[in-house]
């Protein structure tokens, strides 16, 4: 597409004679410099939202090793202390598949990211999710989140009773019961933010204006190039003289293409959790914490991994 519209006005040009085309430069050097600063303040704004990804599963990491050790040394029957542990692994692999449920307004479905789909895998479109979760509850418990409004919800509900129930029966002190409740609340504040960045794309207005913005300037700048690269052909001897606006092509090509792939760089980094292979890798994060936690309490690792194509970790 860079190449047809770089192509184009130097045809008409140099060819049909057509030099009333040209495009005053400091209209189009005015425009780059707006594009530049919509550009730059969707990229900042993107990246920030892929931070705060970050930032929330890295305080998943650390609150899900501490909630494992919690559970073992707090509750004294080793079994409610397990299924409690094992219930969090559940709660985890339920909110990664929510996160990569696709919403309309998201890229990894468009022509030029399908391509690439060959290259990696998402986890979360390969197993179903009851496949997974069935490693971590009981049937019936299965079924009952399953069937719910909010399975996140619903298992959430399922700590907090199961740890009121230690409580009552004073199989948990006060203290170590309210430790454990204010971790089920961060947990609760944790998905509510991760569920923010998923529900809440960045703004359609700023990411429209951007993009006609981007390719208003690409359109414009061959047009206003003709004009200044004709005018080299005064200083230029050899076999280029007379034929210096064709460098206009590659410049406006290579031009075009920094501004045309920022806004992809910003796109891709638009929505963490879509599936891409430069979002937040939720899966290995999962994967790696329950490994982490069958070693707490003794397990065997389970024999199946997560196979990662290309080295691309999602």
């Amino acid at each position: 597409m860079l190449l047809l519209i770089s192509i184009v006005p130097v045809l008409m040009y140099e060819l049909l004679g057509l030099q009333w085309l040209v495009v005053p430069w400091p209209i189009v050097a005015f425009l780059g410099t707006a594009t530049a600063f919509v550009v730059g303040f969707k990229n900042q704004q993107t990246y920030n939202r892929t931070w705060e990804a970050r930032d929330i599963w890295g305080l998943k990491i650390g609150m899900s090793r501490a909630w494992a050790i919690m559970c073992r040394d707090f509750i004294k029957d080793r079994d409610i202390a397990r299924e409690i542990a094992f219930r969090h692994l559940a709660w985890l692999t339920l909110l990664r598949y929510e996160l990569r449920s696709k919403r309309a307004w998201e890229n990894i479905d468009k022509s030029y990211n399908r391509e690439y789909a060959s290259f990696y895998t998402i986890p979360e479109r390969e197993i179903a999710l009851s496949t997974v979760l069935q490693k971590y509850i009981r049937h019936e418990e299965l079924e009952e989140v399953i069937s719910s409004s909010n399975p996140l919800t619903q298992l959430m509900s399922l700590q907090s009773a199961a740890l009121a129930r230690l409580s009552d029966t004073g199989a948990l002190d006060n203290s170590r019961f309210f430790e454990l409740h204010k971790y089920l609340r961060e947990f609760s504040t944790l998905q509510a933010r991760s569920e923010k960045i998923k529900n809440f794309p960045y703004p359609r207005q700023y990411a429209t204006v951007n993009r006609i913005f981007v390719w208003l300037f690409c359109l414009l700048l061959p047009f206003a190039m003709l004009k200044e690269f004709n005018s080299f052909n005064e200083f230029t001897t050899g076999w280029m003289r007379g034929h210096m606006v064709w460098l206009v092509i590659p410049f406006s090509m290579i031009i075009s293409w920094v501004y045309t792939s920022l806004d992809q760089v910003g796109e891709s980094t638009e929505n963490p959790f879509e599936g891409g292979p430069n979002d937040i890798p939720i899966s290995h994060i999962c994967y790696t914490l329950e490994n982490e936690i069958r070693d707490i309490w003794g397990d065997a690792r389970p024999a199946q991994t997560i196979v990662n194509p290309n080295n691309i970790i999602m």
